[in-house]
């Protein structure tokens, strides 16, 4: 007992004392600029925004809903975090003595002077034992251990930066799925139109009243919209085909009517904050600060390696030839093996190990960089998209009146027999044109705002 109470005062006094090799963790100065390009500094940010505050269709909110229930790429990134973890704990527990119970009983047949010939000998113990418990006294395990809970937490933020980019990606999925509908629309109205302007042109070249070239141009002009048609259609399905891919389920049957484009709510002015807000917003930059703390520890573990490992070995129970008579008092035994080891020669092995986490570390600063940079860049275009697509918008709005009110004017004057059916077939086909790139220009403003939520870190929490 006495000889037990010594090596728990070791093993406390080791656990507390033991020192850190880590070198001190310097973050590199932010590599972007102190304001965007595109936006004056502002306090307000729209990362505060919920994810259900940006993205207010009650369609699209069911989707995004069923998208973080049932995707398997972010049921993969949950599942990383909880295997993250248990390395961590497994890492972390070789910080602290593994008592074991340990039986056993050895029967055995041998001569000896002490011993008749052909007699066997038994031999029975039980006890606890800890084998091999290093003691931490220059931080190697404690650099691990921090090296782990590092990896780990960057585990979380992986899986934070996947749960972001499924908001979005089903966000993106869901606009292009209301352009293909919407398109489909319109390319259906115009078909429509179209044909009844190649019936009443064929009426009136039986009638001899207009050329065969009047009746072919009219054709083509309805087989253009029929290929249209299919490509709408197209579309559509490999929209729907990605949603259904991106919320793990089928479509749902209930789901609530979707606002057109024209009318979605989506937030598409939004405040960017400052560059340096990215750092505490952005999982994917703090899963690369996380990266650079692991690194750092393990220089602090290839350090340690370089000074003496002092592990402890040690047993207490009881021993008796006898099972019957095991536990008396007389039995008791104990041993107490502690051991020391120094390097003196690997070959180059513990330097070259040091050189690779020093190396390691150099591209953790690089990659926490890269991953500012980045981020800084994404938050700039996202800006400047914003800042444009209002105007083309409106710009395109005056276009799309102004070939309405064209092909308004060409009908009449083709009925009257002023204007050529070449001059009407280029007004309706600008005025369809004008339509169907007003309809691609309100999604990519709303894909842009989308793109501006996500690169500011919103939509997380």
């Amino acid at each position: 007992m006495h000889t037990m109470r010594i090596m728990s005062i070791s093993v406390t006094l080791a656990l507390l004392s033991a020192c850190s090799m880590n070198p001190p963790l310097v973050k590199p100065v932010l590599p972007v600029a102190s304001s965007y390009a595109s936006s004056a500094a502002q306090p307000d940010n729209a990362a505060d925004l919920g994810w259900r505050q940006m993205l207010t269709d009650p369609a699209l909110q069911h989707l995004v809903e069923l998208a973080l229930e049932n995707n398997r790429d972010l049921r993969e990134a949950t599942l990383n975090v909880a295997a993250v973890q248990a390395q961590y704990q497994i890492q972390d527990a070789n910080r602290y003595p593994a008592l074991d119970t340990t039986a056993g009983g050895t029967r055995q047949r041998a001569s000896s002077p002490e011993a008749p010939a052909g007699a066997i000998q038994k031999q029975s113990s039980a006890g606890l034992a800890i084998n091999a418990f290093e003691l931490d006294l220059f931080g190697r395990l404690r650099s691990l251990s921090d090296a782990a809970m590092a990896r780990y937490l960057a585990s979380v933020e992986g899986q934070r930066a996947a749960r972001l980019a499924l908001i979005a990606a089903v966000a993106d999925a869901y606009l292009e799925q209301r352009l293909a509908e919407e398109q489909m629309l319109l390319t259906q109205s115009t078909l429509a139109d179209w044909r009844v302007a190649l019936d009443i042109t064929q009426r009136l070249h039986r009638a001899q009243q207009r050329g065969g070239i009047d009746v072919a141009q009219a054709a083509g002009q309805v087989a253009t919209a029929e290929a249209d048609m299919h490509a709408r259609e197209r579309a559509l399905r490999l929209a729907r085909n990605n949603l259904e891919l991106l919320i793990g389920t089928s479509m749902p049957a209930s789901l609530p009517q979707g606002v057109p484009l024209a009318q979605q709510p989506v937030m598409t002015a939004l405040p960017a904050g400052l560059p340096s807000d990215l750092l505490v917003r952005r999982p994917d930059i703090m899963q690369a600060e996380q990266g650079l703390v692991a690194a750092n520890a393990e220089i602090g573990a290839a350090r340690a390696a370089f000074f003496p490992r002092i592990s402890l070995t040690a047993t207490m129970g009881f021993s008796s030839a006898e099972m019957g008579g095991l536990f008396r008092s007389g039995n008791r035994s104990w041993s107490f093996a502690p051991q020391i080891s120094q390097p003196i020669f690997h070959g180059g092995q513990l330097r070259a190990e040091l050189q690779l986490a020093k190396v390691r570390d150099s591209i953790a600063v690089v990659q926490y960089e890269k991953a500012i940079q980045t981020a800084f860049r994404e938050v700039n275009d996202a800006l400047a998209s914003n800042e444009t697509y209002q105007h083309q918008i409106v710009a395109q709005q005056r276009v799309v009146d102004a070939a309405a009110l064209r092909e308004r004017l060409s009908k009449l004057r083709y009925g009257a027999g002023q204007d050529s059916r070449l001059e009407l077939l280029d007004a309706q086909r600008q005025s369809y044109g004008a339509q169907s790139t007003l309809l691609d220009l309100r999604r990519d403003q709303f894909k842009s705002a989308i793109a501006l939520y996500k690169a500011l870190g919103g939509g997380v929490s």
